[in-house]
């Protein structure tokens, strides 16, 4: 066989335009998938500011930038119209498989760490994480209370301790790294703590003399929230992130209307 007779399927294997092309469509594709799945996580599994404190848009990110590039890549290395169309099919198939494999696993991956409680922890409010909850111990949530709701974070509270040897120990197993908002046998509705978090809080204008520099974002939120500093309390909140943040809260009802990423302790 002369060698122009292979020229032509020779270039056609090899040729970075129509790879490029069905590259280019798998990447589109895999963004719109990215991002309802994007509005899916962020709208129910980390809304504001739980994206901001729980890093949920960090992981996210991780995820899914992994996921469009790896699809994209191997459709790129994968593509050839030299290859018989059942295989070349084939081939598309099994990257888009473990695609979707792989973002399965990824957002398993970002369930398992998403917030789950936002609770009231005796003078702040802490975080609680999926993954914070030993499994033995979810049997002691209270009747009412899901372990971990489908449909976002929750308000909760805890209950105040029982006596001093349930204090001693739980207050020992925080020391261990459980932190007390773990627990669920000490879970209890937000509106049974309410007097407590009254309580606790402190006035919002005392905000404003510890973060001078802050004035004009503290009474933005006030105004967005319809408040004035009077009759506005706060808290501190405690995520995963290293930074504390601050709950405001309507200083009669105890109802969160805010949050400040501040570090208000």
């Amino acid at each position: 066989m002369e060698p122009s007779a292979i020229a032509p399927d020779h270039h056609t294997a090899f040729a970075w335009r129509p790879r490029a092309r069905a590259a280019g469509v798998h990447l589109v594709a895999s963004i719109v998938v990215a991002t309802l799945v994007g509005l899916l996580v962020f709208s129910l599994w980390y809304p504001y500011p739980y994206r901001e404190i729980s890093s949920g848009r960090e992981l996210f990110q991780l995820v899914v930038m992994v996921d469009v590039v790896l699809g994209p890549a191997l459709t790129f290395v994968a593509f050839n119209l030299a290859k018989p169309r059942a295989e070349l099919r084939r081939d598309l198939a099994a990257i888009v498989v473990l695609q979707l494999a792989g973002l399965a696993y990824g957002l398993w991956t970002v369930q398992l760490a998403r917030p789950v409680h936002m609770v009231f922890e005796y003078d702040r409010f802490r975080v609680v994480h999926r993954a914070d909850i030993p499994a033995v111990l979810e049997k002691f949530a209270p009747s009412g209370i899901a372990v971990a709701p489908l449909t976002g974070p929750t308000l909760i509270a805890l209950r105040p301790f029982r006596d001093r040897n349930e204090e001693f120990e739980l207050t020992m197993s925080a020391l261990e790294g459980l932190h007390l908002s773990a627990h669920p046998e000490l879970w209890q509705e937000y509106a049974l703590g309410r007097s407590r978090v009254l309580q606790a809080a402190r006035p919002a204008a005392q905000l404003v003399q510890r973060f001078p520099a802050r004035a004009d974002e503290i009474a933005a939120m006030l105004r967005e929230a319809g408040r004035d500093a009077a009759a506005v309390a706060y808290l501190p909140v405690v995520a995963r992130k290293a930074e504390a943040w601050t709950a405001l809260l309507d200083a009669r009802s105890a109802e969160v209307i805010g949050y400040l990423p501040l570090d208000s302790f």
